[in-house]
């Protein structure tokens, strides 16, 4: 952990999205310096699922030695934006530091996307980064060290981070354009930076996205305050920056990061739009499974035909063992019931490539369920396109697909909240397989 060096001691800085997850985190580090908090947040009400209001943050701020200030904020409503920002220099005298922190997501494909949420996330997370900027920049000019930190990646052009979710990505970027073109705008006035996680971090909204026990691959939100709060005590003359929180504090001098783990030593998930680092003998390794995996359905023949739920049946020797996605199938088929069934009520098809690709379905909604070759019997809430290695892989409990997802290897198009049911079925079945 950085420790605190008082440096934020009696500055103004207005956080978006305060009141919980990343923004409420960056919020109490620089509190425990003496700051003054600006909670720019939409809840006011507790709500129904996520925690936290701007009203519980406050009450944190201050127990944490900062003084606090919660405005409700809609960042989609300039007016608002206006009126917490007036608010804040009336009360604090000036603003020194803005976190664009707010942010929307939706992981859909183009015709998955709903207009209302592509409005959302370019309302939210373009608009709403540059209206706040704006707003705030007067006020940041006349303080000593002024700083604007957008949560927002790396532009990696890799189109990998464009063609599962090409709103959301381009919503993001929108967001780092921001600091590109500020920081050489305000250059020598006000330091502009980007910071962004190395790996998954574990807030409400990842909980979402994730389903449970997906908190075990993530990191806390304290590595983004510390990583802010180091960014945010440097001068000014430090802009133009997209910052990976690791790599920062690495070379800050931070040695464990075993203490930024919900579970220490457990696999993380690396955060979209970072191409990983992937280590060369396992990239071996993986192509010689996937090779092997090859070879072994290769060597399948004779008559072959549906067998039950239409999974592929080696009708000439049931002494030879089924190709692995075959004989995955098949224990899916074993293990149905009318619980999973009735719990689930979701269709899935899949669309592996490989050696053994083509469509396969699992059909958790129809009668007492069925898997199999072939398309369902009744139309997929949610398509799964990936290869036939990483289903296996992705069934026997060795690839994540959450992990899968985020790193490109599966494509989900429909229903996702379906999609993430699959990951609470996909640990039952992992028993059986």
């Amino acid at each position: 952990m950085l420790p605190n060096t008082g440096k934020l001691a009696g500055c103004t800085l207005f956080i978006t999205g305060a009141s919980r997850g990343i923004g409420k985190a960056i919020a109490l580090k620089a509190a425990k310096d003496g700051a003054n908090i600006v909670i720019a947040a939409k809840t006011a009400e507790p709500h129904p699922t996520l925690p936290g209001t701007i009203y519980t943050a406050a009450a944190e701020i201050e127990a944490a030695g900062g003084k606090a200030l919660p405005c409700v904020v809609n960042v989609r409503e300039e007016q608002e934006i206006i009126n917490a920002v007036d608010k804040a220099v009336k009360t604090f005298g000036g603003i020194d530091i803005l976190v664009n922190n707010a942010s929307a997501i939706s992981l859909t494909g183009t015709l998955e996307t709903e207009t209302k949420k592509v409005n959302l996330m370019m309302d939210v997370n373009v608009r709403g980064t540059y209206l706040t900027s704006k707003t705030c920049l007067p006020h940041l000019r006349k303080s000593r060290n002024p700083h604007i930190l957008n949560l927002s990646p790396p532009m990696n052009l890799n189109p990998m981070w464009f063609k599962n979710h090409c709103a959301y990505t381009i919503s993001k970027y929108g967001m780092s354009m921001c600091v590109l073109g500020m920081a050489e705008e305000f250059r020598g006035e006000v330091a502009v930076n980007a910071l962004w996680p190395k790996t998954a971090i574990h807030t409400a909204a990842m909980d979402m996205l994730g389903g449970s026990g997906i908190e075990k691959q993530c990191r806390k939100t304290d590595i983004l305050a510390d990583a802010a709060y180091c960014i945010l005590t440097k001068p000014k003359s430090f802009t133009g920056n997209f910052i990976i929180d690791e790599v920062l504090l690495r070379e800050e001098g931070v040695k464990d990061f075993d203490v930024y783990a919900i579970a220490p030593g457990h696999p993380l998930i690396p955060d979209f739009f970072l191409d990983v680092e992937t280590d060369t003998t396992a990239m071996k390794q993986e192509r010689h499974g996937a090779s092997q995996a090859v070879k072994e359905e290769k060597k399948l023949s004779g008559s072959q035909h549906e067998g039950p739920g239409g999974a592929k049946v080696d009708t000439e020797s049931l002494a030879k063992p089924l190709s692995p996605v075959a004989e995955t199938f098949r224990v899916i088929q074993g293990a149905m019931s009318e619980e999973y069934v009735r719990t689930t009520q979701g269709v899935f098809q899949f669309e592996l490539s490989g050696d053994e690709g083509g469509t396969w379905y699992i059909d958790l909604k129809t009668k007492a369920g069925s898997a199999g070759f072939g398309k369902p019997p009744v139309t997929a809430d949610v398509v799964m396109s990936m290869s036939s290695a990483d289903f296996v892989k992705m069934f026997t409990g060795k690839l994540k697909p959450t992990l899968a997802f985020m790193s490109g290897k599966l494509r989900i198009k429909g229903n996702m909240a379906l999609a993430i049911k699959l990951e609470k079925i996909l640990g039952q079945f992992n028993s059986k397989l």
